[in-house]
């Protein structure tokens, strides 16, 4: 059974004021990181609960739009939009949600059949995700999806 390996390198200077970036060595991408204003950072920077909401978006995205090429749904396109929950008690923080929101659009010739699928799919498509599949247990994983022809 192969095992992937995605590494990457985060460097921070400062405290809670600081500022850092991430380097993922495998597509060499780098973002910037910082402290958000709500925990009484300079803000600036993608935080690591933007960084795992968007994690958890776009391999929904990802993998309904594998699902939907494998079962022959005639895909035009997949935005989601999620919202990640943070919960505080005391000095401990807890992400304990998140909700995405896909909007799916079909091509306008799509028939029932196919919007039925797209539906059941786009309800299932966070079971073959790996980051959901990886939180699963500690975070409520909600999907809301919206299916259109366009």
């Amino acid at each position: 059974m192969p095992t992937h390996e995605y590494p990457v390198t985060v460097s921070w200077t400062g405290g809670r004021e600081g500022s850092g970036k991430v380097v993922s060595h495998h597509s060499d991408t780098q973002i910037a990181v910082a402290v958000p204003p709500e925990f009484q950072g300079p803000g600036g920077g993608a935080s690591p609960e933007e960084l795992l909401t968007s994690a958890i978006a776009a391999c929904y995205t990802m993998t309904f739009g594998i699902i939907a090429a494998n079962r022959k749904i005639p895909l035009k396109s997949v935005r989601a939009e999620a919202v990640g929950s943070v919960e505080q008690a005391g000095a401990q923080f807890t992400y304990t949600a998140a909700v995405i929101r896909p909007t799916i659009v079909l091509d306008a010739a799509a028939t029932d059949d196919q919007i039925a699928l797209a539906t059941d799919m786009a309800h299932k498509a966070d079971a073959y995700c790996i980051i959901t599949n990886a939180i699963r247990g500690k975070v409520a994983i909600t999907v809301e999806p919206k299916i259109e022809r366009g």
